[in-house]
């Protein structure tokens, strides 16, 4: 193997490994937020709320939702990428598989505790996968695929569905709170920081494109 066969391969090891320890992170860091009784994410208010009407795990409900979310791509012409698909499949058993080891927090001081953890974690793994560069969540896609197709900001598409989502899951059950408001207005620094901490830069300007970048101004929540 020469030399630049070499650094290409370290390189897209590295994002590999960036791209699912971050997804990983993801749904470990949502289910402590679950566990800590004190709000959920705008996207998983809803996960929440539609597990409880159908008794299916929340993260079996991720996984449903984010595949159905991914089919809207197909008439706002968004291409996904190998961490679009990995997004789908890999935050949502994460998720299940924590929800099954931790018991909820007890008492106001560890739920307080679980929910600064589970936001700053929540951050980190957004900076991870992101940086990796694999390509969108279904979720931010659909976000950035509106923006194109509307002519709308980001922000106000994104708020504009994010209210829908939590609406909808607060009326289905789903739990909004102190941790909600939190991280909605915490998430999106976190995650710039943790982005450049997790930057990773072109191996060469020659190695090959595995999936396109995702626009950081589109930082959201599954």
């Amino acid at each position: 193997m020469s030399r630049q066969a070499g650094i290409r391969h370290r390189h897209l090891t590295r994002r590999l490994t960036q791209l699912y320890g971050g997804l990983v992170l993801y749904g470990a860091s949502s289910a402590l937020l679950v566990r800590s009784g004190l709000g959920l994410e705008p996207w998983n208010v809803l996960h929440q709320g539609v597990a409880e009407r159908t008794g299916l795990s929340m993260g079996v409900v991720l996984t449903v939702l984010g595949a159905a979310v991914l089919l809207l791509w197909i008439p706002l012409r968004q291409r996904p990428g190998l961490g679009t698909v990995s997004n789908v499949l890999v935050i949502g058993a994460a998720m299940d598989v924590t929800l099954a080891a931790l018991p909820d927090a007890e008492g106001l001081p560890l739920r307080i505790a679980a929910m600064v953890a589970a936001i700053v974690l929540n951050g980190a793994a957004t900076g991870l996968y992101i940086a990796a560069r694999f390509g969108p969540g279904p979720r931010d896609g659909l976000m950035t695929g509106l923006n194109r197709r509307t002519g709308l900001s980001v922000r106000l598409v994104r708020t504009a569905v994010e209210i829908t989502v939590v609406a909808t899951g607060f009326a289905l059950g789903g739990t909004v709170g102190v941790g909600t408001l939190l991280y909605a207005l915490s998430i999106g620094p976190l995650a710039q920081v943790f982005l450049r901490v997790f930057a990773v830069h072109p191996a060469s300007s020659g190695s090959t494109v595995v999936a396109a970048g995702e626009p950081r101004r589109a930082i959201l929540r599954r």
